[in-house]
């Protein structure tokens, strides 16, 4: 393998606009954030659901008591058919002989 090709990697603290500070590593150095996990609607639980015009209580109340699709019905078995006899068959064609003839 080469040597000395890959870049620096040393400590480097992350900063964010709520205060929050931690160390990791990159090769960009100090890193400042607006937002992170600390003050993150999502991560924190703050998270606010907008309800325009009740969407989401005509959704609930229209599929609350849908009744289930009923399970499918199974084909019948293409093995239950019965084949013709191959005696019928034959009786059904006129041998070449009589075809020229006519």
């Amino acid at each position: 393998m080469r040597e000395n090709i890959h870049p620096a990697y040393p400590t480097a603290k992350v900063h964010c606009a709520c205060g929050a500070t931690w160390e990791t590593r990159s090769t960009h150095g100090d890193l400042h954030l607006d937002i992170c996990s600390n003050c993150h609607p999502f991560f924190t639980g703050k998270q606010k659901l907008i309800d325009t015009q009740g969407r989401i209580d005509r959704f609930q109340k229209k599929y609350a008591n849908s009744p289930k699709t009923p399970p499918k019905k199974a084909k019948p078995v293409a093995a239950e058919r019965k084949p013709a006899a191959k005696s019928e068959k034959k009786s059904d064609k006129k041998p070449k002989a009589e075809k020229k003839a006519q």
